[in-house]
């Protein structure tokens, strides 16, 4: 089992392809659990501050709703975790990539309530800081394939968090200004 003083630092370049390195680049912290934790609170207190009505807003009519960036953050967190789950238990089997639009599309996050998005993201969230929580290093250093791109534990912990990170920065940017 992992201490509970035990950090989850930040990964080395060679422990993940290159087109994680933007993501990873976003995170600040250096122990990938307070990021996540950190986090958690963040989102939730930005959507809790938004209507549904607010949620449904597109800065650009071929752009996302900011209910839909919400549940791809969802959708993508729980494929990185179940991708952390598989390589922290040593399975080696090469995992498929998945197409986000189509992800969106077939979702229909718009039809739900920002409530049940907020409350899935919030359960998806504590779910993936209790399984890296679980993990030694041992289990943080394994590494595995997703999409044709190997990468370890650790740094699809790291991933996780910076893949958030960017949607809250551009969420920020793009879509509360001018809400």
């Amino acid at each position: 089992m992992r201490p509970a003083n035990t950090l989850i630092t930040r990964p080395n370049p060679d422990e993940y392809a290159s087109r994680f390195a933007v993501y990873i680049a976003q995170v600040a912290a250096e122990d990938a659990l307070q990021a996540l934790a950190e986090q958690r609170r963040e989102t939730l207190q930005l959507f809790d501050s938004l209507s549904d009505e607010r949620a449904l807003f597109r800065y650009a009519p071929d752009k996302w709703s900011l209910k839909e960036v919400l549940g791809h953050v969802i959708d993508t967190e729980r494929i990185f975790a179940y991708r952390a789950l598989r390589f922290a238990r040593g399975d080696r089997t090469p995992l498929p990539g998945f197409d986000q639009d189509d992800y969106v599309r077939a979702a229909r996050f718009d039809a739900r309530p920002l409530e049940d998005l907020r409350d899935e993201y919030d359960s998806v969230r504590c779910a993936t800081l209790t399984l890296f929580r679980g993990l030694d290093e041992e289990e943080l250093a394994r590494c595995g394939t997703a999409n044709q791109a190997e990468a370890t534990v650790r740094a699809l912990a790291y991933v996780i968090a910076g893949h958030e990170r960017h949607h809250l920065r551009v969420i920020r940017e793009r879509y509360l200004k001018r809400v």
